[in-house]
């Protein structure tokens, strides 16, 4: 009977110290052989985000460019990329690269610029207007909505869409190129176009590329709205049935 009891007892303590806690020593051996998180690495974790107070800021969302809000909920902004290699192979020679932030600024900047254009001239068009001495068949084009396929149709919109790309091609990637090898100091979406027209004071011309990228994020939502409401059958402006 006793020895009966012992193996019980023996078998119990086995079984306890299965589920011990490591040693202290072996615990922080492992913390230390832990990689570095690269979450770490992308936010700020002493400090907030201006615009979603729960979350921590995204490093490069420091306040210091125009329209920086802090709004990243997923933290693209801090993403570590070389973008660079988007215009220009790795492969033809090294270069300093080009930032998350700067790409992202530089897309942003140029959607907003064009969304501010297109608003502009989708509802100039649905109200009339027509470029002066354009001609067959841009004078006949019933609505903006309908544009598309009347340049198509008449084996324009293929000819439109080259020339674009020519512009995109050596304005941008020429530039972007310059940038990322360092040849140039140049700010996110500055073709130099605009700069007579910015206010000598800091402070205010700081004030005016505020109200531009505002602007171009308004327009692009605006842009969104009015395709959709035209596509679903309000194609008069102000593109909603009454």
């Amino acid at each position: 009977m006793k020895s009966f009891s012992a193996a019980i007892i023996s078998t119990m303590a086995v079984s306890a110290a299965a589920f011990a806690p490591a040693s202290t020593s072996k615990a922080s051996t492992s913390m230390e052989a832990m990689p570095d998180r690269l979450w770490d690495s992308m936010v700020e974790k002493s400090e907030r985000s201006a615009a979603i107070p729960y979350l921590p800021r995204a490093k490069p969302l420091d306040g210091t460019v125009p329209g920086d809000y802090g709004f990243d909920p997923f933290f693209l902004s801090a993403i570590p990329k070389n973008f660079a290699g988007f215009i220009q192979p790795p492969s033809w020679e090294e270069t300093e690269g080009i930032d998350t932030l700067y790409w992202m600024r530089e897309a942003e900047l140029k959607h907003g610029r064009i969304a501010m254009l297109a608003v502009t001239g989708w509802i100039s068009v649905d109200l009339g207007a027509r470029f002066p001495l354009a001609g067959e068949p841009f004078d006949s084009v019933p609505s903006s909505f309908l544009a598309h396929d009347v340049m198509v149709s008449n084996g324009i919109f293929g000819f439109m869409l080259l020339a674009i790309g020519m512009v995109e091609f050596c304005t941008s990637g020429a530039v972007l190129v310059q940038v990322s090898k360092g040849e140039i100091e140049r700010d996110a979406g500055d073709y130099k176009f605009g700069d007579k027209y910015l206010p000598a004071d800091e402070k205010a011309a700081f004030e005016m590329k505020v109200k531009e990228i505002n602007n171009g994020r308004l327009a692009m939502l605006a842009f969104s709205g009015i395709a959709t409401q035209t596509a679903l059958g309000s194609e008069a402006f102000p593109y909603w049935s009454l």
